[in-house]
């Protein structure tokens, strides 16, 4: 079954969220909670790492948009991120290719990627490397449709 939303809508927010690991109270459900200084955080030192949500049944997924918080004491960093989908859980697909996709607290600490139109229920960011720390690291995981 396909549900298929607004397109300004965030299919993410409040849903159940999993990872590869968390540091102290940065779990992941810090991703989809709607507040900007709640984050993410991976273990140090432990890449590759990710994040994912479950976006309840399969939609179709056009656009991510990463968050770190605005706070001028989060400087410019540059993380290593691939976005991968699945129907599944189990068997994933590439939807955005790693590259270094650069955070700067004077833009909004926010990187926005689009892609080809995807059916997926979970969408997974995998982190290999980030220049301001050595863990993954996201305050806010959105899903559009497109």
């Amino acid at each position: 079954m396909t549900t298929d939303a607004a397109t300004n809508s965030d299919l993410a927010r409040g849903r159940s969220t999993s990872e590869s690991s968390h540091v102290q109270s940065y779990g992941s459900g810090n991703v989809v909670d709607g507040d900007a200084n709640s984050y993410w955080e991976s273990a140090n030192n432990a890449f590759p790492q990710w994040v994912q949500v479950d976006l309840g049944a399969a939609r179709t997924v056009g656009r991510v948009v990463l968050k770190l918080p605005p706070s001028s004491a989060w400087g410019a960093r540059t993380q290593t991120i691939a976005v991968t989908g699945s129907t599944d859980g189990s068997s994933f697909g590439t939807l955005v290719g790693a590259a270094g996709r650069t955070f700067d607290p004077s833009t909004g600490n926010s990187v926005t990627l689009t892609f080809g139109a995807a059916q997926a229920r979970y969408v997974r960011i995998t982190v290999t490397g980030n220049t301001g720390w050595p863990a993954g690291q996201l305050a806010a995981l959105e899903v559009y449709a497109s």
